[in-house]
């Protein structure tokens, strides 16, 4: 009974008492995580790993389009992530999301049914609603603040109540209130939290959400 309820223990994402923050992953394996979508895709004849666990981060091979979704939702909460794009990359994070189908890949996907906060290797472009920290397809960043692939990058996204808040790497580069904008209004404010796998290869780290209450 003892080593089956620490085994379960061993599950449970780590909370820091102190500070509330949830560290998300484990550096090992995918606990806690699903993957919505392809899972796997082919090169010269082999069967790959579209989601992997390499030097204690999760990778995406870039080959394929789905998401790697964290297994609980939130309403209010900061959600802090470190990564890395190949040149060229392009990834996202979806933030008060669904479960994607890829049968319903327009209507489920986070940028359609909620946000997908966009990740590009962008740094020299000008800011409007398709590059890094827009609200994609929504929302323009106000500054331009992420590092060239194949730099880190930290982003941290807030959602309070209607309100969104991103700041890269230390600088505000977003605030919204959605009520003011028609067009979103009425998107959730609850749901999962995910990184997406689009093209080229993506590295995260320190993957960690804490509640706001």
């Amino acid at each position: 009974m003892r080593i089956a309820v620490l085994a379960a223990l061993l599950l449970v994402p780590s909370v820091n008492a102190e500070d509330g923050w949830i560290e998300m992953f484990n550096g090992k394996d995918f606990t806690g995580w699903v993957i919505d979508g392809p899972s796997e895709y082919k090169a010269d004849g082999k069967i790959m790993l579209l989601w992997s666990v390499e030097e204690g981060m999760i990778r995406t091979a870039g080959k394929g389009f789905g998401f790697l979704r964290y297994d609980r939702k939130f309403d209010d909460f900061v959600y802090r992530i470190d990564y890395r794009l190949a040149k060229g990359g392009n990834s996202g994070l979806g933030i008060r999301t669904g479960v994607f189908d890829p049968k319903r890949s327009t209507a489920s996907r986070p940028s359609y049914f909620s946000y997908e906060v966009q990740l590009l290797d962008d740094a020299d472009a000008k800011p409007d609603k398709h590059t890094t920290c827009s609200l994609y397809r929504y929302v323009a960043p106000t500054a331009t603040a992420h590092k060239a692939a194949p730099e880190w990058n930290t982003v941290e996204v807030e959602c309070k109540g209607p309100r969104i808040k991103i700041t890269m790497n230390g600088k505000d580069v977003l605030n919204v209130d959605q009520t003011t904008i028609p067009e979103i209004k009425d998107k959730p404010l609850s749901g999962y939290v995910c990184v997406q796998a689009h093209s080229k290869q993506v590295e995260f780290r320190n993957l960690r959400i804490k509640e706001l209450k």
